[in-house]
This record gives C-alpha cells, sequence and structure tokens, in this order.
C-alpha cells in the first residue's frame, strides 16, 4: 500500500452492522460456464427470487461491467485476467456492505478463478458451475457469437478456438440441459439459503 495511503475502516460502519440492518449474510455467487449455458438466465431469475424472499443481492456481468468499469478491455488472455480482478475487487466492495453479489462470467480456467476467490475469500465465495454442452451452447446462439466464431470472425472464443475448464469441486452444478430454469433457480436458492440466513453477530 502506498505510504501516502491511510485506512479508515475502523471509523466506517462495521461489517456485521451492516449485516444485521440488512438481515442477511452476504456471500459472492461466482457463476462459470460456456456462452449461452444459461449463466444470465439464471443470475437474473435468482436475483428475483431473492428480492422476493426478502434479500438483497447485486448481479455482475458483461454487459454491466465491460460497458463501464472494464470498457478499456478487450478479450486477450491479460485483459480477460484484469477483467475478473477488477470484478473480484468489485464483488468484494458489495461484501463488505451486507450486499449478496451473484457474478455471472465465463471466467474460463481455474487460474483465474483461483484468483477471484484470492480476492472475495474462500468463505464467501461460491462457485456455481452452470453446465451445459458445447452442442447446447451453441444451438441456442443466443447473441450469434458461435457463428461468428465459426466463421473466423471472433478468434480465441472459449469453446471453440479456446479452451473452457471445468471446475473440480464446485460449491454447485447445475444442468441446464436437463432442467428448467424455474428448477434451477429453485434448487440453487434451497442450497444457499442456509449460507444467507442472518443468525447474529458471528458470520457463520
Amino acid at each position: 500500500m502506498p505510504e501516502h495511503i491511510f485506512p479508515i475502516h475502523d471509523r466506517m460502519v462495521q461489517f456485521n452492522d451492516r449485516c444485521k440492518r440488512l438481515n442477511q449474510h452476504p456471500i459472492c455467487l461466482w457463476f462459470c460456464g460456456l456462452s449461452g449455458s444459461g449463466k444470465s438466465t439464471i443470475a437474473i431469475g435468482l436475483e428475483k427470487k431473492l428480492f422476493q424472499e426478502g434479500y438483497i443481492a447485486q448481479i455482475l456481468d458483461g454487459d454491466n461491467i465491460r460497458n463501464g468499469i472494464n470498457a478499456n478491455l478487450g478479450f486477450s488472455e491479460a485483459d480477460r485476467a484484469e477483467n475478473i480482478r477488477r470484478v473480484a475487487e468489485i464483488s468484494k466492495l458489495y461484501l463488505q456492505s451486507g450486499l449478496i453479489t451473484i457474478n455471472s462470467f465465463i471466467s474460463p480456467t481455474k487460474v483465474i478463478r483461483a484468483q477471484a476467490q484470492a480476492i472475495i475469500g474462500p468463505k464467501y465465495f461460491k462457485e456455481i458451475y452452470i453446465n451445459a454442452s458445447l452442442e447446447a451452447c451453441e444451438a441456442r446462439d443466443v447473441k450469434g457469437l458461435y457463428k461468428k466464431a465459426r466463421s473466423g470472425a471472433i478468434k480465441g472464443f472459449t469453446g471453440i478456438d479456446s479452451p473452457f475448464e471445468a471446475p473440480d469441486q464446485p460449491f454447485m452444478t447445475i444442468q441446464t440441459e436437463a432442467q428448467s430454469p424455474e428448477w434451477c433457480i429453485d434448487q440453487l436458492f434451497e442450497a444457499i439459503e442456509p449460507l444467507i440466513q442472518f443468525k447474529g453477530d458471528a458470520y457463520e
């Protein structure tokens, strides 16, 4: 830390006080998976479900990150790593404010996701693998990106000419080919609710 920066965290509203006011324990749900696997659909549905149940969450994804704070980044390996680093730091700030974060990013490598976990903290970081086969994702091709990648218009596209490394031990795997979005959202909510329920001053 630079010498001229003096932390004042001890004078701010404290973490447990924020949790108590919001009546929730914050966690970071890190959705990873191929483009078209259903990350955004599940994230949006889960955010609405959480809100209906009295919890406050914030979605971070490519649309609201790359159109704003990360608008200067491309899709090189270095820029992807920096994109995830910034997202993790933003998530950490939300967590410190007592908010649940739902991060929806391809984040294709184990190294990138480990970096995010190290920044956010293993206690709060919950890796969710949104799993669908390349064939299913390409058939959906919601944004037409696979077609562009196959034609050569996009280089380094994950799943086509750039690898995706599936998590070894995610907190949860959501199979979006076999189940409806509603079923996936309900299963995920049931899994995380014990973690986000406020139980007192000590984070468990």
